[in-house]
C-alpha cells in the first residue's frame, strides 16, 4: 500500500510538475512538499486537499489520499437515485428536457448512460437489445455494428473523437475499466490511419444516416461545478446540436413534444 507522500508524488509526476511548481501553486515551501513526499512530514487533511486541488486530483482519488494518511474520506459517493441527490437528479433532467427537440444524454466516468431525453429514443429503435441492457455504454453503443455504427457515415472520425477524449480522461485519472474499454474498441487500426486527426479540427460533426436522411450533429459537454459528491463529479451531460438547417428541421419537425426520460 502506498503512503500519502508516494501517491502525491505520483500525481505530481503525472501532471509534469516539479516540487517547486507545486509549492508555488499551493503557496507552501518546496522543502515542505519534499518532506511530505518522502514521509518525513505528516500532512494535515487540509494540506493534503490543498495539494490535491493544485494537482487536479479527482474526488475519488482525494479520498484515497486521505485514507493513506489515516484520515476519513471527505467525499461521499451515492447512487444517482439516492434521495440526497434528488435535486441534482432533477437538475440533470431539466437540462436534458430544455435541450429538446435535440438529443442529449448524461453518462458517468466510464461512459455508461444514466439518463437521456426523448429525442434520443429514435436512435435506439434498431439497436440490438443486448446493447441496451444496463449499464448501457455510450462508446460501445456508438462503435458496435449492432448499435449506432451502421448509422454513422463518418465512423472513423467519430472513433477518433472518442479516442482523443478517453486518452485525455485516462491521462487525468487512470482507470483500469476505462483502459480496458479503450483497448477493446479504440486501439488504432488501418481504417483510422486514413482518417483526419480529431485535434486538427475546430468541430468534427457526427454524420448519421436515419430515415433516408443524413443528419450532421456536433456536441458540447456540461459538468457540475464544484461538486462534493463523487457521483456528481463524474457525471457529464452531452448535448447534441444540428450542424445545418436540414438537420435542425428533422428534429424540430419530428420531436416537438418530447420529454426527459431516464433509461431503464
Amino acid at each position: 500500500m502506498h503512503t500519502v507522500g508516494e501517491l502525491l508524488r505520483q500525481w505530481r509526476h503525472r501532471r509534469r510538475l516539479s516540487q517547486l511548481d507545486l509549492a508555488i501553486a499551493a503557496d507552501v515551501s518546496a522543502r515542505h512538499v519534499s518532506l511530505v513526499e518522502t514521509g518525513k512530514s505528516n500532512p494535515s487533511a487540509d494540506m493534503i486537499l490543498r495539494l490535491a486541488d493544485q494537482l487536479d486530483v479527482p474526488l475519488r482519488e482525494r479520498n484515497r489520499l486521505l485514507l493513506a494518511a489515516g484520515f476519513a474520506p471527505r467525499y461521499t459517493e451515492r447512487p444517482l437515485d439516492d434521495d440526497a441527490l434528488s435535486a441534482a437528479r432533477h437538475a440533470i433532467a431539466r437540462v436534458l428536457r430544455a435541450h429538446e427537440p435535440y438529443p442529449a444524454l448524461a453518462f458517468d466516468r466510464r461512459w455508461n448512460i444514466v439518463m437521456t431525453n426523448r429525442a434520443v429514443e429514435p436512435f435506439f429503435a434498431d439497436v440490438d437489445p443486448d446493447l441496451l441492457r444496463p449499464p448501457i455504454n455510450l462508446v460501445r453503443l456508438g462503435l458496435d455494428p449492432r448499435g449506432f455504427a451502421s448509422l454513422v457515415v463518418n465512423l472513423a472520425d467519430v472513433r477518433a473523437v472518442f479516442r482523443s477524449r478517453i486518452r485525455r480522461q485516462l491521462a487525468v485519472a487512470p482507470d483500469p475499466e476505462l483502459a480496458a474499454l479503450y483497448e477493446e474498441l479504440l486501439e488504432p487500426n488501418a481504417e483510422d490511419a486514413s482518417s483526419r486527426s480529431a485535434e486538427s479540427d475546430v468541430v468534427i460533426p457526427m454524420i448519421i444516416r436515419i430515415d433516408g436522411r443524413e443528419l450532421r450533429l456536433f456536441s458540447t459537454i456540461t459538468t457540475f461545478g464544484t461538486p462534493m459528491d463523487i457521483t456528481l463529479h463524474e457525471v457529464a451531460i452531452e448535448s447534441y446540436y444540428p450542424a445545418d438547417a436540414e438537420s435542425a428541421a428533422f428534429f424540430e419537425g419530428s420531436h416537438s413534444d418530447v420529454r426527459a426520460a431516464a433509461l431503464p
